[in-house]
């Protein structure tokens, strides 16, 4: 079948093509990311315009401006603006305010409580950014480095994640691409990645383990290789355990050992100044014995047997993490062939001699941990372009397969370019109380408004038992199978009432209609993100205007006049702010509810469980 070569960013047909149509790798990482591409059968790591550096910081400054600045320029504002550089965004993906309030002291920046349920939004000035907005700047910042280096638009990317990354995540990575204007043919798991990176692929019937310590996030996988095909056996990982932890033992070890808590209590940037010496002086015991330097005229050192000390039970948790690993898989220690080490904190000494002292397998240590994630999404990206032959490839669905929620949103259960057959869950519910009937309309494309996307059919989920809008669990489910046959199945959990409809997932598309959805998936990310990002905040805000009403009836016998018509004036600018249209008005009006009703819910929760348990014995 003749290809038509199309330009992305104009939708025209190209007449001609006489350069390389590159499809690229990218590790998106929590310190660092990279982007590298296969050429004359190797993959390279692109350096940055210095032709220095493959390494971009993941940070992001929003100057007074607006102006965003990714990468070496924005890490150096993280002293003098800490409020406006985002640092570990990659830790918030996919996570809501209540996954990561933990990490709010040690983060510069603004990071919103405003429902522990919702996905985190991060705050800068009056304007509030998804995690997604976030990584779509410095997946942008990768682009515009690789199309200078190569000298040609790339449109086409394989990105990496962890492999414990849930749907939630890699959703959130594939809308970061798109958002960038990339195409994301891919997402896979880094470990895979980083088994391609050293050819392991090439090895009949081994079993190698990957152990990936980057900046914020750990996590083992157990992988069985065979003719070229990848089993994942196991993975674990922990989410909050990686350099990020060791720079927190030094940064703390030296509040404690110099009293320098005045310091931080009394000056904003102290904190940043502290915790990136923390960061240089892990390097340094990486290399040598002991580190020292001054800091606004104080000496700071750190031996490397502290630092040893400090940060042994966080290795020691990386090893019971890869015992649990070979007990899901059912491997005893020995039945590991090959131990690759990813991720720039395997640099540090004491992980590759614990390794050691637990295992008897090779350890490969030959390519740099930093790029060798990003060079194995080359070699994938180069798989899928046809360049490698001798790997397989199974069938994937072309388009992206969901459902419509509220505001007319296209929430996406199966990828695009998802390997098939696949089955894929999710669970919704009621809107409404008493509700006992549920549309469930099928959508097939990659717009994030189903008015955009092509309706494939629609039923009736009926039998509901009436309950509280909120209360019903109903999963649906999607069942694609290897020849495109779509079955649908919606079931409220509760009472097993089912519904099962049958539909053609191509439905028809040519390779042209299809070709157009993609083009413009891409053109209208950006608004197609900013309207799905308004319609998101509409619906928590009515969610949120409901609550307060209700919140003011049950407890209208103790709050005080004052407090009545302070929510309802908070109310009311809600409401004036949704009719705005303006997402950052409206999440500002959300977070001054919830911050003025937060310590009344409260008290109304004490009263609650007081009144329940007077006259009881506990």
């Amino acid at each position: 079948m003749a290809k038509i070569p199309i330009q992305l960013q104009t939708g025209q047909v190209e007449k001609s093509k006489t350069k390389k149509d590159y499809i690229i790798g990218i590790d998106l990482g929590t310190t660092n990311s990279l982007v590298a591409y296969v050429s004359e059968d190797q993959p390279k790591a692109v350096k940055d315009r210095s032709g220095k550096h493959t390494l971009v910081p993941s940070i992001i400054y929003f100057d007074a401006q607006g102006d965003v600045i990714v990468g070496e320029e924005a890490k150096k504002q993280l002293v003098r603006h800490t409020d406006r550089t985002i640092f570990s965004v990659k830790r918030l993906m996919g996570k809501s305010y209540a996954d990561v309030v933990q990490m709010r002291d040690f983060l510069g920046y603004r990071i919103i409580d405003h429902d522990d349920e919702s996905l985190v939004r991060v705050a800068v000035d009056q304007r509030y950014y998804t995690p997604i907005e976030l990584s779509a700047h410095i997946l942008r910042a990768l682009k515009q480095q690789v199309e200078w280096h190569l000298g040609t638009s790339v449109t086409k990317a394989v990105i990496t994640v962890p492999a414990y990354f849930n749907d939630t995540q890699r959703q959130a990575t594939r809308d970061a691409g798109k958002l960038a204007g990339l195409d994301v043919l891919r997402i896979i798991n880094e470990p895979t990645a980083a088994s391609l990176a050293y050819g392991l692929n090439r090895t009949d019937h081994k079993t190698i383990a990957v152990y990936d310590l980057g900046g914020g996030t750990f996590d083992i996988s157990i992988l069985r290789i065979e003719d070229g095909i990848f089993e994942v056996l196991a993975t674990r990982g922990d989410a909050f355990l990686g350099g990020d932890d060791f720079d927190r033992a030094i940064f703390d070890y030296w509040i404690e050992q110099y009293n320098l808590q005045n310091r931080l209590d009394h000056q904003k940037s102290y904190s940043q100044k502290l915790r990136l010496l923390a960061e240089k002086a892990k390097k340094t015991l990486s290399k040598d014995d002991i580190f020292s330097a001054q800091l606004d005229g104080l000496v700071l050192s750190i031996s490397r047997e502290v630092f040893e000390s400090l940060i042994e039970s966080k290795i020691d948790r990386t090893m019971c993490l890869l015992r649990q690993a070979l007990i899901d898989a059912r491997l005893e220690i020995g039945q590991i062939h090959d131990i690759v080490l990813v991720g720039g904190s395997t640099r540090v000494p004491l992980v590759r001699k614990k390794l050691l002292k637990h295992f008897a397998a090779k350890v490969h240590d030959e390519l740099n941990p930093d790029e060798v994630v990003a060079l194995g999404a080359a070699i994938q990206a180069d798989i899928l372009a046809g360049n490698q032959k001798n790997m397989l490839l199974l069938d994937v669905t072309p388009l992206s397969l969901g459902i419509e929620t509220i505001g007319g949103l296209m929430d996406t259960i199966i990828s695009r370019n998802t390997k098939i057959p696949i089955s894929a869950a999710r669970n919704y519910t009621t809107s409404v109380d008493g509700q006992t009937n549920l549309k469930i309309a099928v959508y097939q494309g990659e717009r994030e408004m189903v008015q955009d996307n092509r309706k494939l059919g629609e039923f009736i989920l009926s039998g509901i038992p009436p309950m509280p809008a909120g209360i019903p669990k109903i999963e649906i489910s999607f069942m694609l199978d290897a020849d495109g046959l779509l079955r649908v199945r919606a079931r409220e959990l509760r009472s097993q009432t089912e519904q099962t409809v049958s539909i053609t997932s191509t439905y028809g598309i040519s390779d042209e209609e299809m070709g157009k959805m993609l083009i413009e998936s891409i053109r209208y990310a950006k608004s197609d993100i900013a309207q799905r990002s308004l319609v998101e905040a509409i619906n928590e805000s009515n969610a949120i205007l409901l609550a307060s009403d209700k919140f003011l009836n049950n407890n209208a016998d103790w709050l005080s006049a004052q407090q009545v018509q302070k929510v309802k004036q908070l109310h009311d600018q809600l409401l004036d702010a949704i009719r705005q249209n303006d997402k950052d008005s409206i999440l500002r009006a959300q977070e001054a509810l919830n911050q003025y009703t937060e310590p009344l819910a409260q008290i109304a929760l004490e009263k609650t469980i007081k009144k329940a348990i007077t006259g009881k014995k506990i």
